[in-house]
């Protein structure tokens, strides 16, 4: 079997040990604010296949540079094997820290992954230039990865192209890739790999390639998962219904219906966090404020609403969909026609969301159900939690209530692209989610279980395009990987 080896290294209290956590998908080492908290070298398997094993060394900081440079001149003698092996480790711990990491370099790696916080100018730390200088002594390949980028990757352009110009002066620097240990995105990695392959040795290149099948493999496995969870959460929603017993269609049993209806899709929420937590291997729960945040609902304009040439007149619509509630208005999506009761607008995570109920009939009885636009805006919300867990950097501890509420705002950098996105696709939604809830509402029937199977496959392939639209958008990089079937 060969072995990969990546020596992870930097300056020290930059984040090594945090991208480690978020590349193994489980916590090592220790993160602690402060300098040479990794005092030694640490193997981790990254993956192993029957071919190949990829390894990653998570290694001590780089501390004074400069006296480190000046020590290394000294090495091959016997004082300089004394100070090394001795003196520096008893009294110049943070110096030896330094060389150990260098020696798992010499000794151990095929690829340097050199991290950087791309927070400070390359011009303006100048430890750079001298930590660049003492890997190019080590004739080893190596890759400059930006942590500290932010959120946004169409920002990150500018910062590459600063950091590879300020290293192109380094032969040995072999690539600039972002990958920011606290908000990188799963698909960034395969990135990384790929680069890693490039600069290889020939004879090692076979060997990663099957790596890098397994590694995206289990990635489109799980992104796979998702897009099975977020259909069924979408097509529950949309074929749910609350009868409202005959004679009793006053507003208080109207409330009462669509009180039920919230509850459920409250609980369905839930579910859906939890287990798009796990499928990214993440520790956290939602708390009680979101949990229970569905249920927190202001009724408004209880009283009926007409339809006229299938459009949709009058309700209360928040806006929250932005353009996409023009769009399903105008398309006309009824669920089949009748009455509007009014909508329900509350605070979901801190982010306001309009939710519109309407009464139609299922199997000949009086119902409440979901309109178009609160559907599409809860396909936006879903896929703007799954984007903040698939980002989620495990060196940040358990997921919490400020990510998922941060998911939902407008600042999202990733909220525009999503609501252009569904907007420039809103019939087809609107088509697709009308299907699954024309078929319920006709009840159960032999022949409509294959009918609503293949509504539900339209609406997964709905979430699927606007995931990978979306991702690829901001990762062109990925279009191999997003390329493949999930």
């Amino acid at each position: 079997m060969e072995t990969i080896a990546l020596s992870l290294v930097s300056h020290t209290n930059v984040g090594k040990t945090t991208l480690a956590r978020t590349l193994l998908r489980r916590d090592v080492g220790t993160v602690f604010d402060q300098a040479h908290v990794t005092d030694v070298n640490e193997a981790h398997t990254l993956l192993e296949t029957d071919e190949a094993k990829l390894v990653l060394w998570d290694t001590p900081g780089f501390g004074d540079t400069a006296r480190l440079l000046v020590r290394l001149r000294h090495q091959g003698n016997p004082l300089g094997w004394f100070l090394h092996q001795v003196w520096d480790r008893m009294r110049e711990r943070a110096l030896w820290c330094s060389q150990e990491a260098l020696r798992n370099i010499r000794n151990d790696a095929d690829v340097a992954l050199y991290l950087v916080s791309a927070a400070e100018s390359p011009h303006d730390a100048g430890y750079v230039a001298l930590e660049l200088e003492l890997l190019g002594w080590l004739d080893r390949p190596v890759i400059v990865l930006l942590n500290q980028t932010g959120p946004d990757a169409r920002d990150q352009g500018e910062l590459i192209s600063d950091w590879a110009s300020a290293t192109s002066a380094y032969p040995h620097v072999r690539a600039v890739l972002s990958l920011d240990a606290f908000v990188r995105c799963w698909v960034q990695e395969t990135s990384l790999l790929e680069r890693v392959s490039e600069v290889l040795p020939v004879s090692k290149r076979a060997a990663m390639s099957s790596v890098i099948a397994a590694w995206n493999k289990r990635r489109m496995k799980t992104f796979g998962r998702v897009i099975d969870l977020l259909t069924e959460t979408l097509v529950d929603t949309a074929a749910d219904r609350e009868l409202v017993p005959r004679g009793l269609s006053s507003g208080a049993a109207r409330r009462r219906a669509m009180s039920s209806l919230a509850d459920r899709l409250a609980l369905r929420q839930r579910d859906a966090l939890e287990a798009l937590l796990e499928l990214h291997e993440l520790e956290g729960r939602a708390a009680a404020q979101v949990r229970e945040s569905l249920t927190d609902f202001a009724v408004a304009n209880l009283s009926p609403v007409g339809v006229k040439g299938g459009a949709l007149w009058g309700g209360l619509v928040s806006g929250a969909a932005s353009g996409l509630t023009a769009e399903v208005l105008t398309g006309g999506l009824t669920f089949g026609g009748g009455l509007i009761l009014g909508a329900i607008a509350g605070a979901v995570g801190g982010a306001s969301l309009a939710r519109g109920y309407q009464l139609v009939t299922s199997a000949g009885e009086p119902a409440v159900t979901w309109q178009a636009e609160a559907l599409i805006a809860l396909a936006l919300r879903l896929s703007l939690i799954y984007l903040a867990v698939a980002q989620f950097g495990r060196g940040r501890g358990e997921v919490d209530d400020a990510l998922l509420a941060g998911a939902e705002t407008a600042s999202n950098p990733w909220r525009a692209d999503l609501e252009a996105a569904l907007s420039a696709r809103s019939k087809a939604w609107a088509s697709a989610l009308r299907a699954v809830a024309e078929l319920a509402a006709k009840g159960p029937g032999v022949s409509q279980a294959a009918a609503q199977d293949a509504a539900a496959e339209v609406v997964s392939q709905q979430v699927e395009t606007l995931l990978r639209a979306v991702l690829l958008q901001r990762y062109p990089d990925a279009a191999g990987l997003l390329g493949q079937r999930a």
